[in-house]
């Protein structure tokens, strides 16, 4: 049989209850005859009420001890399932991130997997004992306790599953899998039977928040097929139901795929537009505007600069919305003057929309069929950006969820 992973996130570790439900599954496909390791994050909430206690402490604690208490959160979580595992007769054992190791490096807060050690689990897993092992965090050469970011269990269980040459990695979530839109928006969203790593990464920078984006930029590297489904289920369900329930998100396009030309629709509500207006335009002007930006480590997007007039133009970019006051900031303090703009101005309730699909590769008119739906329901598009499986544009943030709802149905994504 097979060697698998599973991941639980917060909700489905939430209370006792559900720590048993994830115990009886992770037992049914012990008994099944697969090795199975394990990989739940904090209970639900948990990582907030540390991080608020430390807040409560200092306005600004250092980040090597947020990293020391919120990497607690997951330790509890591993103990405790390990604990209710050997309550109903399997053989568990867990371990904290620091203890298998899982090498990063010293990024405090935001750390990255350089390298995990996989002897430990392979002889447990041998010895037909199921491994328990924290999420969100790893352990740095100096012997200090870091942690991933936020959603960093989807990536630890991706990592393990990489280290180990699982055969999957299945990602058990609050939500029944990856669909064409958010079925809260759009009431006929369709659950996908399977998205490629491409489109599944394109929807995740986009505003996704099913999977971490780093997850599956890590599943794509290696090439680690992952399923995401629901822990809410029946815990005692047919195994052979569930291991083909949720979506998966596979290097291999599906047969059909050529013929879903859009797979779907993606969005972002917490973008922010700036406009630096009238700079000269010269070679360097961008980096002149945007290396301060990059400097204060914020994120650039959708970036535009006007046709030149009389030697000068307007160079527009957004950033997250939460960066937009601090982004204004450093506009005014270290580029205003030094490039000589007449002006900065933003507007911070804007949203982005894309439509995505590996089947635009071979397809053309996506764009105009994008273009002419918002045309059509009065919708201004004030930017554009577009790759090879994407088109994303910029509008009024009060406009966003009629945009998605048009071009939902515009590109037929209700039908299977």
């Amino acid at each position: 049989m097979a060697l698998i992973v599973h991941k639980y996130g917060g909700t489905s570790m939430g209370s006792v209850e559900r720590i048993r439900n994830v115990a009886k599954r992770v037992a049914k496909w012990h008994d099944a005859g697969h090795q199975i390791v394990v990989v739940p994050s904090a209970m639900s909430g948990e990582t907030n009420r540390l991080l608020g206690l430390a807040k409560e402490l200092s306005a600004d604690p250092t980040p090597r001890e947020l990293d020391m208490i919120a990497a607690t959160g997951e330790q509890v979580s591993v103990g405790l399932l390990a604990i209710a595992l050997q309550a109903i007769g399997k053989d568990a054992v867990s371990y904290a991130g620091w203890q298998v190791p899982i090498k990063t490096d010293s990024a405090y807060t935001k750390a990255r997997i350089s390298s995990i050690d996989d002897k430990k689990v392979k002889a447990d897993l041998d010895a037909g004992r199921i491994v328990v092992i924290t999420g969100f965090q790893g352990v740095d050469d100096l012997g200090n306790i870091t942690t991933l970011g936020r959603g960093g269990s989807d990536t630890s269980a991706v990592a393990v599953a990489a280290a180990l040459q699982a055969q999957e990695c299945l990602i058990y979530t609050d939500v029944d899998g990856v669909y064409t839109t958010d079925p809260r928006v759009v009431t006929d969203a369709r659950r996908l039977k399977t998205i490629t790593f491409e489109e599944m990464l394109e929807m995740a920078s986009l505003g996704s928040k099913v999977l971490q984006i780093r997850s599956v930029e890590f599943a794509g590297n290696y090439r680690m097929p992952t399923r995401v489904l629901s822990s809410l289920t029946d815990p005692l369900m047919p195994l052979e139901e569930e291991a083909a329930s949720g979506t998966l998100i596979s290097f291999e396009e599906d047969t059909n795929m050529e013929q879903a030309t859009v797979t779907g629709i993606a969005f972002n509500r917490d973008e922010a537009k700036i406009t630096v207006l009238c700079v000269p335009d010269r070679p360097g002007i961008a980096y002149q505007i945007l290396g301060p930006v990059a400097d204060a480590n914020i994120e650039v997007d959708m970036i535009i600069q006007n046709q030149s007039v009389e030697g000068k133009t307007d160079f527009t970019f957004t950033v997250p919305r939460a960066d937009y006051n601090k982004a204004m900031q450093v506009l005014q303090d270290s580029v205003r003057e030094h490039v000589g703009a007449t002006n900065i101005v933003g507007d911070s309730k804007v949203s982005k929309v894309s439509v995505v699909g590996v089947g635009m590769r071979s397809h053309v008119g996506i764009a105009s069929q994008m273009f002419r739906t918002l045309s059509e329901e009065g919708i201004n598009i004030q930017m554009i950006s577009t790759s090879e499986i994407k088109i994303s544009v910029l509008i009024d943030e009060k406009y966003m969820e009629l945009a998605v709802r048009a071009l939902h149905k515009a590109f037929g994504l209700e039908n299977a």
